[in-house]
């Protein structure tokens, strides 16, 4: 039989309760045991009990009796500075948590093309701060983005254009890059096959490159599917065009060496909606429109290429 022993230090159990604290911290504002118990609605012995505990705990005084009030001690002075950050810790919690203004639910519009990879990290950190927030993330183009955010269906819609709109900021611009399967030899074959979405919005200015470069080409995927256009080309079976850096694990940057056409680059615009930044949810709008501009914090990069026209149903 083999027996554990465990040993713990006893100051590894000790764990200060925050309302002795909060006593405290009234003592200390208000140097007054009886100030603090009406400001806490709590009894004068009930605050001298917390205190009391709280001395015990700790194995020294912390008050000295100064006329008919109190007022903390060396180590009173010295607990206080840490009661404070933990008790606005504390309060900023609760606050979160119970706040109606943390309650309700947020509609965040975002292209296809852009979910990858930074909303979900965005949505985590926004889940881990707004626990009862619910957000609706509606994958769809950007052209039915903005009419969503006009008919008040959308409270945040991010967008892929070549240009920024009124209301709107650029959040970044990135250039538009050729990917294919990796180590692929699709984009050697000419007629060039091609993945296409069928309202995407780099689609007008690809077919534009490529027929000024006279390469000739042909549709061998088109689909409102990324998942089917992404499984034309980890299969080698056509290219695409996305922006860069948002290229999906099973496809790669096509290193062609100026065989293709440079494709040019596109603003991702962050539109918010007024009306939901003046109602109960706003400040927890401003907080997920800040955690979508620090995912594309980096400086807005110029472009190298020629910015090509968006069509009527943008991706």
């Amino acid at each position: 039989m083999y027996v554990m022993v465990i040993f713990m230090d006893r100051d590894m159990r000790r764990n200060l309760d925050l309302a002795a604290l909060r006593a405290l911290a009234a003592i200390a504002e208000f140097g007054s045991v009886t100030r603090a118990a009406q400001v806490l609605n709590l009894t004068q012995s009930a605050i001298s009990m917390q205190i009391k505990r709280l001395e015990e705990s700790l194995g020294q005084p912390l008050l000295d009796r100064v006329g008919r009030g109190v007022a903390l001690n060396g180590a009173g002075e010295q607990l206080l500075s840490h009661a404070r950050r933990m008790l606005a810790i504390n309060d900023e919690a609760v606050a979160q948590l119970t706040d109606a203004s943390h309650e309700g639910e947020i509609a965040l519009h975002v292209p296809y093309d852009i979910v990858y990879p930074h909303i979900p990290r965005v949505l985590r950190h926004f889940a881990g701060l707004f626990p009862r927030m619910k957000v609706q993330l509606v994958a769809s183009n950007t052209h039915q983005a903005l009419r969503a955010l006009a008919e008040g269906q959308a409270d945040l819609v991010l967008t892929t254009e070549t240009g920024c709109g009124p209301g709107g900021e650029s959040l970044a611009c990135l250039p538009l890059i050729w990917i294919g399967a990796p180590g692929g030899q699709a984009w050697r074959q000419r007629p060039l096959r091609l993945a296409q979405g069928r309202f995407c919005a780099f689609r007008t200015g690809l077919v534009a490159a490529l027929d000024r470069a006279r390469v000739a080409w042909e549709t061998a995927v088109e689909s409102e599917s990324d998942r089917t256009l992404e499984a034309a080309v980890s299969s080698d079976m056509a290219v695409h065009a996305l922006l860069e850096g948002t290229e999906p694990p099973n496809a790669e940057r096509i290193a062609h060496g100026g065989t293709l056409p440079e494709l040019g680059s596109f603003l991702i615009n962050l539109y918010l909606s007024p009306k939901a930044l003046a109602s109960g949810p706003g400040a927890a709008v401003q907080v997920l429109a800040d955690l979508l501009r620090g995912a594309w914090s980096a400086p807005p990069r110029a472009a190298t290429a020629p910015v090509y026209p968006v069509t009527a149903e943008a991706g």
